[in-house]
């Protein structure tokens, strides 16, 4: 406890690198992955306030899956998750949103990330699962990762969901297969 009060003074008073700083580079790639056009042109997400958060937090869950997966990683996804706050909190704040209710709708922005990070994890698993079985996910079943997608992403094409669900998919398979140190430097692309 005492070392943590010392950490968090050294940051605060600045005589401590900042531990987010590493992963600046892989934040500022979320951003540029969620804001492709090929998200909401080709996939049917909104282009709106609410469908460019959403691929927001979709992207950014996806990564912390990713990086949950890695034991190099999973200690920094605290990181990650601050500077989306702090992103999100400068976000609120040019919207016009006035510090006594920030607290409050950054607080409900955290929810939704850690709802969608369960969401896709329990998701991406699932068709993990599927795909090492052998196992056709049948119309009885239905697959788990496109309802999750449709489920939490505005979208103004309801008819592109699946094209959206397949581009997540490759997204999780091309950081699957991408090494922790090009994903903590957001070296990776769909």
């Amino acid at each position: 406890m005492a070392s943590r009060i010392s950490q968090s003074l050294s940051r605060l008073f600045g005589t401590q690198a900042d531990p987010r700083e590493e992963l600046r580079p892989l934040w500022h790639h979320v951003i540029g992955l969620s804001r492709d056009e090929a998200w909401y042109r080709d996939c049917g997400v909104a282009d709106s306030v609410s469908g460019r958060f959403d691929m927001i937090a979709n992207v950014t869950a996806l990564v912390v899956l990713r990086m949950e997966d890695s034991t190099e990683l999973r200690r920094k996804t605290a990181y990650l998750i601050e500077l989306f706050v702090e992103d999100m909190d400068g976000q609120l704040r040019e919207f016009g949103v006035g510090d006594v209710v920030v607290g409050k709708h950054v607080g409900k922005l955290m929810s939704t990330l850690g709802g969608r990070v369960g969401a896709f994890r329990k998701a991406v698993h699932k068709r993990a699962e599927s795909a090492l079985n052998d196992v056709e996910v049948g119309s009885d079943d239905p697959d788990a990762a496109a309802a999750t997608v449709e489920r939490n992403t505005t979208m103004a094409d309801e008819t592109k969901a699946d094209t959206l669900t397949v581009r997540m998919m490759e997204l999780v398979s091309t950081m699957m297969a991408t090494s922790d140190e090009d994903v903590l430097a957001g070296r990776f692309a769909l």
